[in-house]
């Protein structure tokens, strides 16, 4: 059977160019969680760019998926404080190195609540860590709030844990 040879290259030689890409280059994610809302919403399919943060360090405003520093799963947010820079939150509103970020991208769904991670005293952001924010502030948990499993605050993602940009696939707006 001729046929079945050819077949069986054909499989192993996409597999062959695949799997590679899908490890180093990009590979298709999906919104699991509200808390990018409405800047991504749940369902919404995106592409996970790892290439580019490797010949970068990830800015303000960029949208990364990470793995979580409290516990399973893959989780996407926004930068908000890279190393080096202060971070604070008085009453919803966040501060770096001082200043209030303009942000348009952020919402609150219950702007009259005072929740965990409204407020938050100035921090540093160490070298090689990140401070995230999920778009959707009241519904996100986030550096604002996360705690290990013996109730010690974490505020920061390590740059290892850091998967890629998360980019919006071509033919979306």
């Amino acid at each position: 059977m001729p046929g079945l040879g050819r077949l069986f290259y054909l499989v192993a030689l996409s597999l062959a160019v695949v799997l590679p890409l899908r490890a180093w280059v990009a590979e298709p994610i999906t919104i699991a969680s509200p808390s990018m809302e409405p800047t991504l919403k749940v369902a919404t399919l995106l592409i996970l760019d790892k290439w580019t943060l490797s010949g970068r360090r990830p800015r303000r405003g960029d949208i990364v998926s990470f793995r979580s520093p409290v516990g399973a799963g893959d989780l996407v947010k926004r930068v908000i404080a890279v190393p080096g820079e202060t971070v604070e939150l008085r009453a919803k509103r966040v501060f770096v190195d001082g200043q209030e970020l303009s942000e348009p991208y952020a919402v609150h769904s219950r702007p009259d609540e005072r929740l965990e991670g409204d407020d938050l005293a100035s921090l540093v952001v160490p070298d090689r860590c990140y401070f995230v924010l999920g778009d959707n502030r009241d519904e996100s948990k986030d550096s604002s709030v996360w705690k290990n499993s013996s109730g010690e605050r974490v505020y920061f993602v390590r740059k290892e844990a850091l998967q890629g940009l998360v980019r919006r696939l071509p033919w979306t707006f």
